[in-house]
């Protein structure tokens, strides 16, 4: 099987979504003879990651073309799929806004997709992604832009509102659910099936299933958790108990959308894990350009993420069943607003992406996450026109101020921080 399309990711000097993504690339059989172009910025993590993946090519003879420039527009002509994997210096932003909240009294779980951090990753991502846009009209117009870059649901919001390309966010977050319900179950999570509604990172499980006999697992779910280590998830199986149902992906994640999140901790993200993380990998990716080591054997395996998935069933028209997609509303979920973003499931072929409708959330979870739909709606508004005055107020209606004098506090110090991102997009 051999084709000619050709895949552009944008921020592939990333090494961790690299790497997972050439996983999914090299080693199927459906992507053979397509053209792979990696851009980024960084002219050395390019060089890194062009090199990784031309190893992993020749180790699995997929005779895929790899291309590496820094000029994102000259790698845009002839796309057919477009991957975004971009962070704004990532780390040192990330812990601002993590940290600055906290100094001014809110108790918050992430500062990444909800609360002060998930307005202030809209405010300066928006920007760069609209440039994405903007040149994909122009270039690539018929390409499907893929995006991993978080906030997922406040990007897909805003592109799809704001711009005519076509766009599908991708999350593992619902295979994280899988994970931990197989532990209270006591079931390989192969052995489970999970069907989720809701927004990204703040999804309902609708339905949870043994995979080979279709039996309803909630009532075992229940009945299990009662006994089940009580340190595990507190927040998500207080949820469950309070709505009967279980909210992906986990509490740290579910925690960022709701004024209570942080009882499930405060702990924010590992940033010194991730950063000696980072160290590994490069030095692995060394060695084996350096001819000092091989391709790890897990390195040749899937990686569960989705992206790669999504493409070959476009590519060939395999109308293939996609657990999670983020896309426009517009009715799939019917009891939230139909201009919002929300997590389904999807199915791809060649006449593009599906989202499923599983019908209307229960009506109290609905309304539960009715009130972060209003939240993500004005932050977008808020980072599209590059509003302090909107900012303000997509954070006063937010469930994590817990004060006036805190909000003005944090929009003022976060804004003049992230002041070299922020400018209008429309």
């Amino acid at each position: 099987m051999s084709n000619t399309a050709k895949i552009v990711i944008l921020g592939a000097g990333s090494q961790s979504f690299g790497v997972n993504m050439f996983k999914d690339v090299f080693f199927i059989d459906e992507l053979r003879g397509c053209t792979l172009t990696l851009v980024d910025t960084n002219p050395d993590a390019l060089r890194r990651m062009q090199g990784l993946a031309e190893a992993m090519n020749r180790q699995s003879g997929a005779g895929i073309t790899v291309e590496g420039t820094t000029d994102r527009r000259a790698a845009l002509p002839g796309a057919s799929f477009v991957v975004n994997c971009v962070a704004i210096d990532r780390n040192r932003l990330w812990k601002l806004d993590f940290e600055v909240p906290r100094k001014h009294g809110i108790r918050h779980t992430l500062g990444e997709n909800g609360g002060p951090g998930g307005l202030f990753f809209t405010l300066r991502t928006l920007p760069l992604i609209f440039d994405f846009a903007r040149d994909m009209e122009e270039l690539c117009p018929d390409a499907l832009f893929i995006n991993f870059s978080n906030p997922e649901s406040r990007l897909i919001l805003a592109l799809a509102k704001y711009s005519r390309v076509r766009v599908l966010g991708l999350c593992h977050g619902i295979f994280m659910a899988r994970d931990d319900l197989s532990q209270i179950l006591g079931m390989d999570e192969d052995d489970i099936d999970v069907w989720g509604a809701g927004l990204n990172h703040f999804q309902c499980l609708m339905q949870i299933r043994h995979k080979a006999t279709g039996r309803d697992l909630y009532p075992l779910l229940r009945e299990r958790e009662k006994n089940h280590d009580p340190a595990f998830r507190p927040l998500t199986r207080r949820l469950l108990r309070s709505f009967g149902h279980w909210i992906t992906p986990s509490d740290d994640h579910l925690g960022e959308y709701v004024p209570y999140g942080w009882e499930g901790g405060e702990h924010g993200f590992d940033f010194a894990y991730d950063e000696s993380e980072r160290v590994v990998v490069q030095t692995i990716i060394d060695d084996i350009l350096a001819g000092k080591r091989d391709i790890p054997h897990d390195w040749v395996e899937p990686s569960g993420e989705k992206g790669v998935e999504v493409i070959a069933g476009i590519l060939h028209n395999r109308h293939d069943w996609i657990e999670s997609g983020i896309v426009l509303n517009r009715g799939t979920i019917p009891n939230l607003p139909p201009d919002l973003a929300v997590e389904v499931p999807i199915v791809v072929d060649a006449a593009g992406v599906h989202p499923v409708s599983l019908g209307p959330l229960p009506d109290p979870v609905a309304k539960l996450l009715s009130v972060q739909a209003g939240v993500q709606q004005l932050a977008v508004e808020a980072a599209v026109h590059a509003s302090k005055e909107l900012a303000l107020q997509a954070l006063l209606i937010d469930p994590v101020i817990t004060s006036t004098d805190a909000a003005v506090k944090i929009l003022d110090e976060l804004w003049e921080a992230n002041a070299p991102y922020i400018r209008p997009c429309v």
